[in-house]
């Protein structure tokens, strides 16, 4: 094997149990995920547990068949990463206990990673080439945060939600409109024969300059449209209040994305997270920054959802700074990024 630094990545932090192999941090020589799914689906969500159970079944046959795709052995790594936070800390702590195990038995370094983060770094797995400083849009199922980058492993939080991540929102409109999980998705396909000005929902922009986040008004606004129309036997027109839905919550984080490049004199925008797949976001983004004269990327959609190469990406510029985990590791389930 001539690749240099090839490490093993390993994530876990929720339903996806998943191993890469990346080398020289860009290189995706395998990415295997075993998605949970179709097994939470019925649960109309993820359930802790369930989700921890799978992880210890399927851990074992997922690196395994990362190490066969990418056609190398433990004797051939240099180092072993994995999530250790945020995330379900019964999920986290199988993949924690399998990176130290696999790390303390062939003698290789272990760095912990942190998910918020992997998730950034899915940009610079497909565009090495980024140039700091970088704002970054990361929106998720548990997260929505506006994140200045200034170097490798240097951040700074400019905007958080204040209750709803963007994609916990998704899914629990999509839920009450019996659309089923996962909400993104869902929201997305049944928003596409819609109109986005068909229903009036409120915008939460807080107070003025704020660069913070809250969806937990517009979700309250789509439940309570929802029951009023169930009272009065009205049928409603599912794909225009998705369409509103999506529209409302695009123009927020397209909103704030903006403000936040022209008071830090940033021009690079960055889009990251689950929600990052979604197709309106990707277009609206695009047009605003187009507009506007900044730079923008985003991942592929397979690299917006939970992934290890995204880890292994993360897990190299560590590598490169001598920024290693002990034996001591632990699940960090409310971690935060900075």
């Amino acid at each position: 094997m001539d690749k240099k630094n090839l490490i093993l990545s390993i994530e876990t932090s929720c339903d996806e149990t998943a191993a890469a192999v990346i080398a020289d941090g860009h290189d995706i020589l395998a990415n295997i995920i075993f998605s949970q799914i179709p097994v939470h689906q019925k649960f109309g969500g993820v359930v802790p547990e369930i989700a921890s159970r799978h992880h210890l079944e399927h851990l074992p046959q997922v690196v395994a068949e990362a190490l066969q795709m990418a056609e190398v052995s433990f004797s051939d790594l240099d180092a072993i990463a994995v999530t250790y936070g945020p995330g379900l800390v019964g999920a986290l702590l199988v993949g924690v206990a399998g990176a130290k195990a696999m790390a303390a038995a062939q003698g290789l370094p272990l760095i912990g990673v942190n998910h918020i983060e992997g998730h950034i770094y899915a940009n610079f797995l497909v565009h090495p080439q980024l140039q700091f400083p970088l704002l970054c849009l990361l929106v998720s199922g548990g997260h929505t945060h506006l994140v200045l980058l200034q170097d490798h492993g240097k951040y700074k939080i400019l905007g958080r939600t204040r209750d709803d991540a963007a994609g916990e929102a998704f899914d629990k409109v999509a839920r009450a409109m019996g659309l089923g999980y996962p909400g993104g998705p869902q929201i997305q396909a049944t928003a596409a024969t819609g109109n986005p000005l068909g229903i009036e929902l409120p915008r939460a922009w807080l107070e003025p300059g704020s660069l913070d986040f809250s969806f937990s008004g517009m979700k309250s606004a789509v439940l309570n449209y929802l029951n009023r129309a169930g009272q009065k036997g009205e049928v409603v027109d599912k794909a225009d209040l998705a369409a509103s839905f999506q529209q409302a919550v695009i123009e927020i984080l397209v909103g704030k994305t903006l403000t936040a490049a022209k008071a830090t004199g940033v021009r690079t925008v960055l889009l990251a997270g689950g929600v990052a797949a979604n197709q309106a976001l990707r277009q609206s983004m695009t047009d605003a920054c187009n507009a506007a004269g900044y730079n923008f990327y985003y991942p592929p959609i397979e690299l917006c959802t939970d992934n290890a190469a995204m880890i292994g990406c993360a897990a190299y510029y560590k590598y490169l700074r001598g920024e290693f985990s002990s034996q001591d590791l632990n699940a960090i389930p409310g971690m935060a990024l900075a």
